[in-house]
């Protein structure tokens, strides 16, 4: 039924809206980048031919001349002979040098398109057949003998002028292939124009389509899901009765309601489980809190009565004294937080108690600065710690044992110290402590005390506050604790 009904409301699905948008955009635009970049293709293809052949003769165009001058000669004058000439390295052959320039020019007449280049091509090739002729005639000349002067003027009146024609007929060649680059560049500014014309035309309809299109399309999708990101804050923010209301055909509707039906159950669920849970955590933690206090309560009047009994009336009245003390900060007119100073003034008659107790194996020093005295901490934070030093740590030493409690400020922070030199812990059992206090205190095994404290800084303070416990075997344990540094907010909080 369910299903039937989210099927009616979704009569234009996103993705069909979606993929129309992308067709309208993206069709146009494959078309011009297709003929657009076959265009660039051939103009590339065309200029690359070019390039390289104008490569190939200004590769001859630079040294070709000079380099068969040179040879011809010095072969004329007898320098060197036409079968020993390979053998000398700084003189090129005349007749291979004849031959890579007539198989180059060869192969760029089969690959040059251009009228006028192709003319001097022909020309070229006809020059050098001529000029190995002439060679031809040098060379015997020089292999009969007594030739010179001969020789020197087919040089001067054949052979210079021949190659001074190929020098020629390689620049005219390369004249006209850079005038075909810039025919080349003249057609493609041409094809530019009528392209960019096709364009400008194609694209504005394009865009004028794309703008009529998309903003419809645009419009139905993000309005209503501004709308619901809207409401969806406002939920996240706790306000579970606003509603989106979006009564569009699409998956956003059918999300709208989704949402919606979230927010009345968030709603219900929240306002239930704050209830619940404000009633069980209050409850736990004042239970919790109560714990410590029974047992100490008992002994203290046991140690009262042993004293009154020992006829030792003065101690019997600081006993009393301090307990009175201790109490009233216990109870601090129901207030959770009370005063650094009103903190120490707990556990130092805390101390002050037990040690009439623990007389021959309990000593103590309480080092506050001053300057703290007057920011707040929560109630029982210290005392706790301090029990728990006495009594698994200086308690099981059987030797006499000292308590350290220091406070000081680090830059916008407080931290305790809560040190003994009892008989401290095992690698092991200080990891599996530290275990504990990182739990929930209901949930704690051991150490219920300490993860209580724990809890509760974390809960007031935040996540990065708490406690950190460090212990060494035989050598003692130290509990510090880290709180922001907050003055209490008017007097009533003290108590």
């Amino acid at each position: 039924m369910a299903e039937r009904q989210s099927n009616e409301k979704v009569k234009f699905p996103l993705r069909l809206k979606i993929v129309l948008l992308v067709l309208v955009a993206i069709i146009p635009l494959l078309g011009i980048a297709v003929y657009l970049i076959t265009a660039l293709d051939n103009y590339r293809s065309a200029y690359e031919n070019i390039v390289s052949n104008m490569t190939v003769a200004n590769n001859y165009n630079l040294d070709f001349k000079e380099e068969l001058d040179e040879g011809i000669y010095k072969l004329a004058v007898g320098y060197t002979s036409f079968d020993s000439i390979q053998d000398d390295g700084s003189l090129e052959d005349p007749y291979a040098l004849i031959g890579e320039l007539r198989a180059d020019f060869t192969d760029l007449m089969a690959i040059t398109t251009d009228r006028q280049s192709r003319v001097w091509l022909e020309s070229l090739l006809r020059n050098l057949d001529t000029l190995e002729e002439r060679i031809d005639d040098v060379r015997a000349n020089v292999e009969q003998g007594g030739r010179y002067d001969e020789n020197m003027e087919m040089l001067d009146n054949n052979v210079y002028i021949l190659t001074e024609l190929i020098q020629d007929d390689i620049q005219y060649y390369i004249y006209y292939q850079t005038r075909s680059i810039g025919s080349l560049t003249a057609q493609l500014n041409e094809q530019a124009y009528d392209f960019i014309r096709l364009c400008i035309g194609l694209i504005a309809g394009v865009v004028l389509l794309a703008v009529i299109v998309s903003s419809l399309i645009l419009k139905s999708i993000t309005h209503p899901l501004e709308r619901l990101c809207r409401v969806t804050e406002r939920i996240a923010r706790g306000e579970f009765t606003v509603r989106a209301r979006i009564d569009t055909r699409d998956e956003i509707r059918a999300l709208s309601d989704s949402v919606d039906d979230m927010a009345e159950k968030l709603r219900i669920m929240i306002s239930q489980i704050k209830e619940d849970e404000r009633k069980m955590r209050r409850a736990e933690l004042r239970l919790l809190q109560e714990q410590i206090n029974p047992h100490f309560l008992y002994n203290t009047l046991d140690t009262v009565v042993w004293l009154i009994e020992g006829n030792e009336l003065d101690k019997a009245v600081n006993i009393v004294v301090s307990l009175s003390e201790f109490f009233r900060l216990v109870l601090s007119r129901g207030q959770e937080f009370i005063t650094i100073r009103e903190e120490e003034m707990h556990i130092r008659s805390y101390l002050e108690i037990q040690q009439v107790r623990y007389s021959d194996i309990l000593k103590f020093d309480i080092s506050i600065e001053p300057e703290l005295y007057r920011y707040r901490i929560l109630k029982l934070t210290l005392q706790p710690l301090v029990e728990n030093s006495l009594y698994h740590g200086i308690k099981y030493k059987r030797a006499e044992g000292r308590i350290e409690v220091i406070g000081k400020r680090d830059g916008n922070l407080i931290r305790f110290l809560v040190r003994d030199n009892g008989v401290g812990m095992e690698e092991a059992e200080l990891l599996k402590l530290r275990e504990e206090i990182r739990k929930p205190c209901k949930e704690t095994e051991k150490g219920f005390g300490l993860a209580n404290v724990n809890e509760r800084i974390r809960m007031n303070f935040g996540s990065q506050y708490g406690m950190q416990i460090d212990s060494v075997r035989h050598q003692g344990t130290c509990v510090s604790i880290t709180i922001p540094m907050e003055c209490m907010k008017h007097s009533g909080e003290a108590g």
